[in-house]
């Protein structure tokens, strides 16, 4: 048996680990999941392992609250002396966290080879922190599975079939999570009960290039309080982007929650008019669920879902937000294209990683 060590830290990780833990059971592969804290909030941790039905994490380190470097710095520090206890064969990230980053650096110092889900992604965005996790765990990884064409090519382009790593199109895992939990999602969740709307648009901003720039996040608040003057804004706010508003003395006039966990996510996005958005994974989601989205960001990984029109980048351009919320008002859209996979993305990334010969 093949024994892995996963490393995760922030929600969208713990949405694509849980499908892979669900196959590593049916492959013969031992998994030790490491949980690094950087997303300290309870809504934000521990409800997901509960939701998600995947072990609890064998390890905690509790890092959160600091600087770029301190954090990656103490969680490379932390996950090394777990793999020398652990004796691994392989180590498991996901996405472009510091939690991604610190986990694959730490595992290839020590030649404990790297296995890197949702590889290939670029924004080409050199100031965006995880542009830059993802290009360097991508450049140490082994195993690279990658979610789309577009990816693989992107990978292609870098020369990494001149790497030692294998690239394998598995698809979006993701998508297996969104399918598989949407039904208990309605079953288990009464987040539409709780905020007593039917018509809404969801919102969500944590991007340091948005919420770490005090004009971009006034732009963008006065955008979502003019669309909320038409329909109602939900916000599932993240306390640090709370805090900041109020330190700048910006005053949303939306309705901001708590955030909330991945039912009340699914939830949310199931029922909405549209989503505005700066978060990746959502952008994702939102075309699982048959929503157009706003993005508040200048690039995105998931250009096919621009050239496909489902999603508008419009960065911090307050009239380019009204614009493109009263478009996708009035536009209909087929969202049964296939361009993420057919759920069984998990499943053939866990036979890989089990027939793979690590050493």
């Amino acid at each position: 048996m093949q024994k892995i060590i996963t490393v995760v830290g922030a929600r969208p990780q713990f949405i694509k680990a849980a499908t892979l833990s669900r196959q590593f059971p049916k492959v013969g592969v031992e998994e030790i999941i490491i949980h690094t804290g950087q997303h300290f909030d309870n809504n934000m941790s521990d409800v997901f392992f509960e939701e998600m039905e995947i072990p609890r994490p064998a390890y905690h380190l509790d890092i959160h609250n600091l600087t770029h470097g301190a954090m990656t710095g103490r969680m490379l520090e932390g996950i090394e002396k777990i793999l020398l206890k652990e004796k691994p064969d392989g180590m498991l990230v996901y996405g472009d966290t510091n939690s991604t980053l610190a986990g694959a650096l730490a595992a290839v110092k020590l030649n404990i080879p790297v296995i890197h889900v949702e590889a290939g992604l670029r924004s080409f965005n050199m100031e965006m922190p995880e542009e830059i996790n993802r290009i360097l765990t991508d450049r140490i990884s082994s195993l690279l599975f990658c979610p789309t064409d577009v990816a693989v090519e992107n990978l292609k382009r870098e020369s990494f079939e001149h790497f030692p790593a294998r690239i394998i199109k598995n698809g979006d895992v993701m998508q297996d999570a969104a399918l598989y939990y949407a039904s208990k999602a309605e079953e288990k969740s009464d987040i539409l009960q709780k905020i007593g709307v039917e018509k809404f648009v969801l919102a969500t901003i944590h991007r340091q290039e948005n919420t770490d720039h005090p004009e971009k996040l006034r732009n963008i608040v006065e955008g979502l309080n003019q669309i909320h003057r038409q329909m109602r804004v939900i916000v599932p706010l993240h306390p640090r982007t709370r805090k900041i508003l109020n330190q700048l003395s910006i005053v949303p006039e939306f309705t901001i929650i708590d955030p909330v966990g991945y039912f009340d996510m699914i939830v949310l996005e199931k029922s909405c008019e549209l989503i505005v958005t700066d978060s990746g994974g959502v952008q994702k989601e939102a075309f699982f669920f048959g929503k157009h989205c706003i993005t508040l960001r200048e690039q995105t990984e998931w250009t096919e879902l621009v050239e496909n029109g489902f999603n508008i980048l419009v960065g911090s351009d307050v009239e380019k937000l009204l614009q493109v919320f009263a478009t996708f008002q009035n536009k209909k859209s087929d969202f049964s294209i296939d361009l993420y996979g057919n759920g069984h993305a998990a499943e053939k990334a866990a036979k890989e990683i089990a027939a793979y010969r690590m050493f």
